[in-house]
């Protein structure tokens, strides 16, 4: 059954409420600073991040996503990435409280917040042992945005060639991310990729 063109309203952004990563950072709360060198900006951590409480701090991270507002939006975003680089075993524990912060991201419908978010689960999928498989069972709660956004890439003139370099073109970032969670998600990634997402075809199985 060919499933028909999502309704224009589904592309539409929703309206982004205060997130608490805002109220952390507002309160001083997170170990974090500004800092500039010859590459741009990065985040100056107070502590080691090894050291710190990934049970606590990863999901207000994640509530980040989003944001869509400097400093916020870049504090965030390269924070779950630096986390997720020194995570080791502390990262599987902290899925189940990952969820509905991934899933509200996506939901905003934003196209940067959603790019962007995809960009995180590509990391998250790959960051310890065990992650992917750990994801299966919250298909039916992130994957109902990829099937909006699958088959939607910007094709319009210079856009595109901006949203390459960037990496902002959802559709095939979409496709990326559900190749390394078939990938690293075990043997039911598929069969669960493939109930909620009907067009995917196996990356490993051709």
């Amino acid at each position: 059954m060919v499933q028909p063109p999502p309704d224009a309203g589904a592309f539409k952004p929703r309206i982004i409420k205060t997130t608490a990563f805002r109220r952390f950072y507002e309160r001083g709360d997170f170990p974090i600073a500004l800092e500039f060198d010859t590459k741009g900006n990065k985040i100056a951590w107070k502590i080691e991040i090894e050291k710190m409480d990934y049970h606590h701090f990863l999901p207000l991270f994640f509530e980040g996503l989003r944001e869509n507002q400097h400093p916020y939006e870049f504090f965030a975003r390269q924070g779950i990435h630096d986390m997720l680089e020194h995570g080791g075993n502390k990262i599987l524990p902290c899925i189940p409280q990952l969820i509905i912060p991934i899933k509200e991201a996506l939901n905003t419908r934003s196209l940067p917040i959603v790019c962007t978010t995809l960009k995180v689960l590509q990391h998250l999928v790959v960051s310890a042992e065990l992650v992917g498989e750990a994801l299966v069972p919250y298909y039916r709660q992130i994957l109902p945005i990829f099937n909006i956004f699958k088959n939607k890439n910007l094709n319009i003139g210079d856009e595109i060639d901006y949203s390459q370099q960037k990496r902002m073109n959802v559709g095939d970032l979409i496709q990326e991310t559900l190749e390394l969670f078939e990938r690293h998600g075990g043997e039911d990634a598929f069969i669960n990729i493939k109930y909620m997402i009907p067009t995917y075809e196996s990356c490993l199985m051709n």
